[in-house]
Protein backbone atom coordinates (compact mmCIF):
# COMPACT_ATOMS: atom_id res chain seq x y z
CA UNK A 1 0.00 0.00 0.00
CA UNK A 2 2.91 2.77 1.07
CA UNK A 3 4.91 1.55 -2.01
CA UNK A 4 1.66 2.51 -4.31
CA UNK A 5 0.80 5.34 -2.71
CA UNK A 6 4.23 6.59 -3.43
CA UNK A 7 4.39 5.90 -7.08
CA UNK A 8 0.68 7.72 -7.41
CA UNK A 9 2.18 10.71 -5.19
CA UNK A 10 5.59 10.86 -7.62
CA UNK A 11 3.14 10.70 -10.53
CA UNK A 12 0.96 13.22 -10.09
CA UNK A 13 4.18 15.44 -8.77
CA UNK A 14 5.33 15.05 -12.20
CA UNK A 15 2.06 16.53 -13.77
CA UNK A 16 1.84 19.16 -11.15
CA UNK A 17 5.50 20.00 -12.15
CA UNK A 18 4.72 20.06 -15.85
CA UNK A 19 1.86 22.33 -15.12
CA UNK A 20 3.66 24.48 -12.57
CA UNK A 21 6.81 24.89 -14.79
CA UNK A 22 5.07 27.22 -17.43
CA UNK A 23 3.58 29.73 -15.15
CA UNK A 24 7.63 31.83 -14.80
CA UNK A 25 8.55 31.25 -18.77
CA UNK A 26 4.90 30.94 -20.89
CA UNK A 27 4.25 34.16 -20.91
CA UNK A 28 8.43 35.01 -22.65
CA UNK A 29 7.74 31.87 -24.43
CA UNK A 30 4.40 33.25 -26.12
CA UNK A 31 6.61 36.54 -26.66
CA UNK A 32 9.12 35.04 -28.64
CA UNK A 33 6.69 32.91 -30.59
CA UNK A 34 5.22 36.59 -31.67
CA UNK A 35 1.87 36.22 -28.94
CA UNK A 36 0.86 38.73 -26.55
CA UNK A 37 -1.73 39.23 -23.34
CA UNK A 38 -4.98 37.45 -25.24
CA UNK A 39 -2.62 34.00 -26.73
CA UNK A 40 -1.52 33.79 -22.69
CA UNK A 41 -5.00 33.90 -21.93
CA UNK A 42 -6.04 31.35 -24.19
CA UNK A 43 -3.26 29.02 -23.26
CA UNK A 44 -4.16 29.01 -19.74
CA UNK A 45 -8.06 29.03 -20.38
CA UNK A 46 -7.57 26.09 -22.68
CA UNK A 47 -5.82 23.68 -20.61
CA UNK A 48 -8.46 23.87 -17.96
CA UNK A 49 -11.55 23.68 -20.61
CA UNK A 50 -9.64 20.27 -22.11
CA UNK A 51 -9.41 18.91 -18.11
CA UNK A 52 -13.09 19.68 -18.09
CA UNK A 53 -14.19 18.01 -20.99
CA UNK A 54 -12.52 14.70 -20.47
CA UNK A 55 -11.58 13.76 -17.09
CA UNK A 56 -14.81 12.07 -16.40
CA UNK A 57 -14.18 10.11 -19.71
CA UNK A 58 -11.07 9.13 -18.31
CA UNK A 59 -12.47 7.82 -15.31
CA UNK A 60 -15.29 6.22 -16.73
CA UNK A 61 -13.23 4.70 -18.45
CA UNK A 62 -10.63 3.59 -15.98
CA UNK A 63 -14.15 1.65 -14.58
CA UNK A 64 -14.03 -0.55 -17.01
CA UNK A 65 -10.62 -1.04 -18.45
CA UNK A 66 -8.80 -0.69 -15.18
CA UNK A 67 -6.95 2.14 -13.52
CA UNK A 68 -3.52 0.84 -14.62
CA UNK A 69 -3.41 1.63 -18.01
CA UNK A 70 -5.46 4.78 -17.66
CA UNK A 71 -2.80 5.86 -15.81
CA UNK A 72 -0.01 4.87 -18.08
CA UNK A 73 -2.22 6.91 -21.03
CA UNK A 74 -2.16 9.91 -18.89
CA UNK A 75 1.52 9.92 -17.96
CA UNK A 76 2.79 8.99 -21.42
CA UNK A 77 0.67 11.66 -23.15
CA UNK A 78 1.79 14.23 -20.70
CA UNK A 79 5.14 13.14 -21.73
CA UNK A 80 4.48 13.35 -25.18
CA UNK A 81 2.62 16.81 -25.14
CA UNK A 82 5.69 18.93 -22.88
CA UNK A 83 7.98 17.51 -25.30
CA UNK A 84 5.83 19.22 -28.35
CA UNK A 85 5.35 22.08 -26.24
CA UNK A 86 9.26 22.12 -25.76
CA UNK A 87 9.90 22.59 -29.41
CA UNK A 88 6.89 24.25 -30.78
CA UNK A 89 8.25 27.18 -32.95
CA UNK A 90 5.01 28.84 -33.49
CA UNK A 91 1.25 29.54 -31.86
CA UNK A 92 -0.62 27.16 -33.40
CA UNK A 93 1.64 24.44 -32.55
CA UNK A 94 2.07 25.67 -28.62
CA UNK A 95 -1.80 25.76 -28.50
CA UNK A 96 -1.87 22.30 -30.08
CA UNK A 97 0.55 21.04 -27.52
CA UNK A 98 -1.24 22.90 -24.57
CA UNK A 99 -4.20 21.05 -25.75
CA UNK A 100 -3.08 18.07 -25.87
CA UNK A 101 -1.30 18.15 -22.06
CA UNK A 102 -5.05 19.36 -20.92
CA UNK A 103 -6.72 16.12 -22.55
CA UNK A 104 -3.90 13.81 -21.84
CA UNK A 105 -2.49 14.63 -18.10
CA UNK A 106 -6.45 14.87 -17.21
CA UNK A 107 -6.63 11.06 -17.07
CA UNK A 108 -4.22 11.09 -14.05
CA UNK A 109 -6.06 12.98 -11.08
CA UNK A 110 -9.10 11.30 -11.13
CA UNK A 111 -7.94 7.93 -11.59
CA UNK A 112 -5.28 8.34 -8.81
CA UNK A 113 -7.72 9.37 -6.61
CA UNK A 114 -10.51 6.30 -7.84
CA UNK A 115 -7.44 3.83 -7.23
CA UNK A 116 -7.34 5.49 -3.06
CA UNK A 117 -10.88 4.69 -3.16
CA UNK A 118 -10.22 1.22 -4.34
CA UNK A 119 -7.43 0.69 -1.63
CA UNK A 120 -8.33 2.42 1.34
CA UNK A 121 -11.49 1.54 3.41
CA UNK A 122 -14.16 4.92 4.08
CA UNK A 123 -11.85 5.60 7.55
CA UNK A 124 -8.35 5.90 5.67
CA UNK A 125 -9.80 7.11 2.13
CA UNK A 126 -9.41 11.17 3.69
CA UNK A 127 -5.95 11.16 4.08
CA UNK A 128 -5.28 8.98 1.46
CA UNK A 129 -6.95 11.86 -0.71
CA UNK A 130 -5.12 14.45 1.14
CA UNK A 131 -1.68 12.88 0.16
CA UNK A 132 -2.84 13.38 -3.50
CA UNK A 133 -3.62 16.82 -2.72
CA UNK A 134 -0.18 17.30 -1.13
CA UNK A 135 1.53 15.49 -4.25
CA UNK A 136 -0.38 18.04 -6.54
CA UNK A 137 1.15 21.13 -3.93
CA UNK A 138 4.20 20.20 -3.76
CA UNK A 139 4.83 19.56 -8.06
CA UNK A 140 3.17 23.13 -7.82
CA UNK A 141 5.87 24.97 -5.84
CA UNK A 142 8.55 23.06 -7.56
CA UNK A 143 6.99 23.31 -10.78
CA UNK A 144 7.95 27.77 -11.07
CA UNK A 145 10.66 27.23 -9.45
CA UNK A 146 12.32 24.62 -11.76
CA UNK A 147 10.89 26.58 -14.72
CA UNK A 148 12.86 29.71 -13.85
CA UNK A 149 16.07 27.88 -13.06
CA UNK A 150 15.83 26.40 -16.47
CA UNK A 151 14.74 28.67 -18.00
CA UNK A 152 18.46 30.39 -17.97
CA UNK A 153 19.10 27.51 -20.06
CA UNK A 154 16.33 28.04 -22.62
CA UNK A 155 12.82 28.41 -22.61
CA UNK A 156 12.42 24.57 -23.84
CA UNK A 157 14.56 23.20 -21.13
CA UNK A 158 11.89 22.84 -18.71
CA UNK A 159 9.24 21.11 -20.84
CA UNK A 160 12.03 18.33 -21.74
CA UNK A 161 12.83 17.94 -18.18
CA UNK A 162 8.99 17.72 -17.32
CA UNK A 163 8.78 15.27 -20.55
CA UNK A 164 11.97 12.93 -19.16
CA UNK A 165 10.41 13.02 -15.76
CA UNK A 166 6.95 11.47 -17.00
CA UNK A 167 8.42 8.85 -19.05
CA UNK A 168 10.28 7.98 -15.59
CA UNK A 169 6.70 7.79 -13.67
CA UNK A 170 5.61 5.81 -16.57
CA UNK A 171 7.83 3.41 -16.06
CA UNK A 172 7.46 2.87 -11.98
CA UNK A 173 3.82 2.09 -13.37
CA UNK A 174 4.69 -0.43 -15.61
CA UNK A 175 6.86 -1.99 -13.76
CA UNK A 176 5.47 -1.64 -10.54
CA UNK A 177 1.89 -0.60 -9.88
CA UNK A 178 -0.50 -3.14 -9.32
CA UNK A 179 -4.34 -3.05 -10.63
CA UNK A 180 -6.55 -2.06 -7.73
CA UNK A 181 -10.35 -2.11 -9.79
CA UNK A 182 -11.00 -6.15 -8.81
CA UNK A 183 -14.55 -6.06 -10.97
CA UNK A 184 -14.38 -4.26 -14.54
CA UNK A 185 -17.90 -2.84 -15.60
CA UNK A 186 -18.84 -3.63 -18.98
CA UNK A 187 -19.50 -0.74 -21.18
CA UNK A 188 -22.09 -0.96 -24.06
CA UNK A 189 -21.41 2.05 -26.07
CA UNK A 190 -17.87 2.17 -25.43
CA UNK A 191 -15.98 5.70 -24.54
CA UNK A 192 -18.98 8.02 -23.49
CA UNK A 193 -19.16 11.13 -26.38
CA UNK A 194 -19.73 14.84 -25.69
CA UNK A 195 -23.26 14.31 -25.11
CA UNK A 196 -22.98 11.79 -22.77
CA UNK A 197 -20.37 13.81 -20.59
CA UNK A 198 -22.91 17.12 -20.32
CA UNK A 199 -25.92 14.17 -19.36
CA UNK A 200 -23.52 12.63 -16.82
CA UNK A 201 -23.13 16.42 -15.63
CA UNK A 202 -26.63 17.31 -15.24
CA UNK A 203 -27.53 14.08 -13.67
CA UNK A 204 -25.15 14.03 -11.02
CA UNK A 205 -26.37 17.34 -10.48
CA UNK A 206 -30.15 16.11 -9.74
CA UNK A 207 -28.76 13.10 -7.74
CA UNK A 208 -27.29 12.59 -4.30
CA UNK A 209 -23.68 14.19 -5.49
CA UNK A 210 -25.31 17.23 -6.51
CA UNK A 211 -24.27 19.77 -3.98
CA UNK A 212 -21.03 18.01 -3.56
CA UNK A 213 -20.54 18.78 -7.59
CA UNK A 214 -21.35 22.26 -7.09
CA UNK A 215 -18.94 22.48 -4.29
CA UNK A 216 -16.10 21.16 -6.36
CA UNK A 217 -16.84 24.04 -8.82
CA UNK A 218 -17.47 26.68 -6.17
CA UNK A 219 -13.76 25.94 -4.69
CA UNK A 220 -12.22 25.99 -8.45
CA UNK A 221 -13.81 29.02 -9.32
CA UNK A 222 -13.08 30.89 -5.86
CA UNK A 223 -9.55 29.81 -5.50
CA UNK A 224 -9.09 31.15 -9.17
CA UNK A 225 -9.61 34.36 -8.02
CA UNK A 226 -6.68 33.88 -5.69
CA UNK A 227 -4.27 32.35 -7.86
CA UNK A 228 -4.72 33.86 -11.23
CA UNK A 229 -4.52 37.25 -9.92
CA UNK A 230 -1.68 37.37 -7.37
CA UNK A 231 0.74 38.30 -9.38
CA UNK A 232 -1.19 41.21 -10.48
CA UNK A 233 -2.70 42.10 -7.40
CA UNK A 234 0.74 42.21 -5.53
CA UNK A 235 2.49 44.07 -8.08
CA UNK A 236 0.30 46.88 -8.06
CA UNK A 237 -0.39 46.99 -4.19
CA UNK A 238 2.87 47.06 -2.85
CA UNK A 239 4.74 46.88 -6.22
CA UNK A 240 6.16 43.60 -5.65
CA UNK A 241 8.44 41.67 -8.03
CA UNK A 242 8.52 38.60 -9.85
CA UNK A 243 11.11 37.46 -7.09
CA UNK A 244 8.83 38.03 -4.43
CA UNK A 245 5.65 36.74 -5.95
CA UNK A 246 7.31 33.41 -6.15
CA UNK A 247 8.44 33.52 -2.81
CA UNK A 248 5.08 34.06 -1.46
CA UNK A 249 3.56 31.28 -3.64
CA UNK A 250 6.24 29.04 -2.57
CA UNK A 251 5.54 29.41 1.29
CA UNK A 252 1.40 29.15 0.24
CA UNK A 253 2.54 26.06 -1.67
CA UNK A 254 4.71 24.18 1.24
CA UNK A 255 1.77 25.24 3.85
CA UNK A 256 -1.08 23.42 1.15
CA UNK A 257 0.80 19.83 0.69
CA UNK A 258 1.73 20.12 4.70
CA UNK A 259 -1.93 20.77 5.48
CA UNK A 260 -3.11 18.09 3.12
CA UNK A 261 -1.04 15.52 3.73
CA UNK A 262 -0.10 15.72 7.73
CA UNK A 263 -3.77 17.12 9.07
CA UNK A 264 -6.50 15.85 6.15
CA UNK A 265 -6.11 11.95 7.11
CA UNK A 266 -6.52 13.04 10.60
CA UNK A 267 -9.00 15.44 10.76
CA UNK A 268 -11.28 13.69 8.66
CA UNK A 269 -10.97 10.24 11.09
CA UNK A 270 -11.69 12.64 14.02
CA UNK A 271 -14.64 14.85 12.36
CA UNK A 272 -15.64 13.28 9.55
CA UNK A 273 -15.48 15.15 5.93
CA UNK A 274 -18.77 17.11 6.81
CA UNK A 275 -17.19 18.93 9.31
CA UNK A 276 -13.89 19.33 8.03
CA UNK A 277 -15.60 20.40 4.41
CA UNK A 278 -18.03 23.71 6.44
CA UNK A 279 -14.94 24.48 8.76
CA UNK A 280 -12.25 25.20 5.45
CA UNK A 281 -15.49 27.07 3.83
CA UNK A 282 -16.04 29.44 6.55
CA UNK A 283 -12.39 29.54 7.54
CA UNK A 284 -11.68 30.44 3.44
CA UNK A 285 -14.47 33.17 3.40
CA UNK A 286 -12.75 35.01 6.24
CA UNK A 287 -9.13 33.97 4.87
CA UNK A 288 -10.16 35.94 1.56
CA UNK A 289 -11.03 39.28 3.88
CA UNK A 290 -7.95 38.85 6.14
CA UNK A 291 -6.00 39.10 3.13
CA UNK A 292 -6.96 42.45 2.04
CA UNK A 293 -6.13 43.93 5.52
CA UNK A 294 -2.33 42.79 4.61
CA UNK A 295 -0.34 46.69 4.44
CA UNK A 296 3.41 44.78 4.35
CA UNK A 297 5.47 41.74 3.36
CA UNK A 298 4.88 39.83 6.43
CA UNK A 299 1.09 40.54 7.09
CA UNK A 300 0.43 39.13 3.48
CA UNK A 301 2.77 36.19 4.25
CA UNK A 302 0.47 35.87 7.33
CA UNK A 303 -2.58 36.51 6.23
CA UNK A 304 -1.98 34.24 2.71
CA UNK A 305 -1.49 31.49 4.72
CA UNK A 306 -4.53 31.70 6.70
CA UNK A 307 -6.07 31.40 3.61
CA UNK A 308 -4.52 28.27 2.47
CA UNK A 309 -4.59 26.60 5.68
CA UNK A 310 -8.07 26.76 5.69
CA UNK A 311 -8.52 25.83 2.47
CA UNK A 312 -5.99 22.94 1.78
CA UNK A 313 -8.44 20.10 3.31
CA UNK A 314 -11.32 21.38 0.82
CA UNK A 315 -10.16 19.67 -2.00
CA UNK A 316 -9.33 16.67 -0.53
CA UNK A 317 -12.11 16.68 2.34
CA UNK A 318 -14.73 17.15 -1.22
CA UNK A 319 -12.97 14.07 -2.82
CA UNK A 320 -13.19 11.54 -0.30
CA UNK A 321 -16.97 12.21 0.22
CA UNK A 322 -18.09 11.70 -3.00
CA UNK A 323 -16.03 8.69 -3.16
CA UNK A 324 -18.10 7.52 -0.46
CA UNK A 325 -21.36 8.57 -1.81
CA UNK A 326 -20.48 6.67 -4.80
CA UNK A 327 -22.66 4.00 -4.64
CA UNK A 328 -20.46 2.49 -7.83
CA UNK A 329 -18.44 3.49 -10.61
CA UNK A 330 -16.31 5.92 -8.08
CA UNK A 331 -13.84 6.91 -10.82
CA UNK A 332 -16.83 8.35 -13.23
CA UNK A 333 -17.97 10.32 -10.10
CA UNK A 334 -14.23 11.49 -9.06
CA UNK A 335 -14.12 12.19 -12.58
CA UNK A 336 -17.30 14.33 -12.88
CA UNK A 337 -15.36 15.85 -9.65
CA UNK A 338 -12.37 17.07 -12.08
CA UNK A 339 -14.33 18.14 -14.49
CA UNK A 340 -16.47 20.52 -12.36
CA UNK A 341 -13.59 22.07 -10.82
CA UNK A 342 -11.89 22.25 -14.64
CA UNK A 343 -15.04 24.16 -15.48
CA UNK A 344 -14.42 26.30 -12.52
CA UNK A 345 -10.78 26.59 -13.26
CA UNK A 346 -12.00 27.95 -17.04
CA UNK A 347 -14.48 30.71 -15.92
CA UNK A 348 -12.68 31.65 -13.02
CA UNK A 349 -9.86 33.54 -14.13
CA UNK A 350 -11.87 35.15 -16.83
CA UNK A 351 -13.82 36.84 -14.14
CA UNK A 352 -11.05 37.49 -11.72
CA UNK A 353 -9.27 39.35 -14.58
CA UNK A 354 -12.49 41.34 -15.69
CA UNK A 355 -13.07 42.66 -11.88
CA UNK A 356 -9.40 43.15 -11.06
CA UNK A 357 -9.49 45.95 -14.17
CA UNK A 358 -12.55 47.49 -12.29
CA UNK A 359 -10.93 47.21 -8.43
CA UNK A 360 -8.32 45.90 -7.27
CA UNK A 361 -10.45 44.40 -4.24
CA UNK A 362 -13.03 42.43 -6.50
CA UNK A 363 -11.86 39.65 -6.85
CA UNK A 364 -10.98 38.48 -3.28
CA UNK A 365 -14.42 39.95 -2.15
CA UNK A 366 -16.20 37.57 -4.95
CA UNK A 367 -14.05 34.57 -3.79
CA UNK A 368 -15.38 35.34 0.11
CA UNK A 369 -19.10 36.23 -0.97
CA UNK A 370 -18.82 32.47 -2.74
CA UNK A 371 -17.24 30.50 0.20
CA UNK A 372 -19.57 32.24 2.46
CA UNK A 373 -22.54 31.09 0.43
CA UNK A 374 -20.86 27.59 0.16
CA UNK A 375 -21.06 27.16 3.72
CA UNK A 376 -24.40 28.67 4.12
CA UNK A 377 -25.52 26.50 1.68
CA UNK A 378 -23.79 23.15 3.66
CA UNK A 379 -25.13 23.40 6.60
CA UNK A 380 -28.38 22.29 5.15
CA UNK A 381 -27.37 20.42 2.04
CA UNK A 382 -24.25 17.84 3.65
CA UNK A 383 -25.90 17.58 6.89
CA UNK A 384 -29.34 16.19 4.76
CA UNK A 385 -27.13 13.79 2.98
CA UNK A 386 -24.94 12.66 5.78
CA UNK A 387 -28.59 11.76 7.37
CA UNK A 388 -29.96 10.11 3.84
CA UNK A 389 -27.13 8.39 3.15
CA UNK A 390 -27.08 6.65 7.33
CA UNK A 391 -30.63 6.07 6.61
CA UNK A 392 -29.68 4.10 3.72
CA UNK A 393 -27.12 2.02 5.02
CA UNK A 394 -29.19 1.22 7.93
CA UNK A 395 -31.78 -0.58 5.97
CA UNK A 396 -29.43 -2.49 3.39
CA UNK A 397 -28.40 -5.11 5.50
CA UNK A 398 -32.39 -6.09 6.64
CA UNK A 399 -33.52 -5.80 3.23
CA UNK A 400 -30.61 -8.84 1.95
Amino acid sequence: MNKNIGILFFTLVVVMIGFGIVIPILPFYVESLGGGGFEMGLLMSLFALMQFFFSPLWGSLSDRIGRKPVLMIGIIGNAAAMFFMGISGNLPTLLSSRALAGILSSATIPTAMAFISDSTNEEERGGGMGIIGAAMGIGMVLGPGVGGILSDISLSMPFFLAAGLSLLAAILIWLLLPESLKTARAASSGVPGLMKLFNSMRSALAGPLGFLMILAFLLSFAMTNFESVFGLYGERRFDYDAKTIGLILTVIGLISAVVQGALTGPATRRFGEAVVIKVSLIGSAIGFILMLQAFNLTTVMITCSVFIFSNAMLRPGIASLISKRAVEGQGSALGLNNAFMSLGRFIGPLLAGFLLDRNLNLPYLTGASIMLTGFIASLLFIRKGTQEAAAQTKTVPTQT
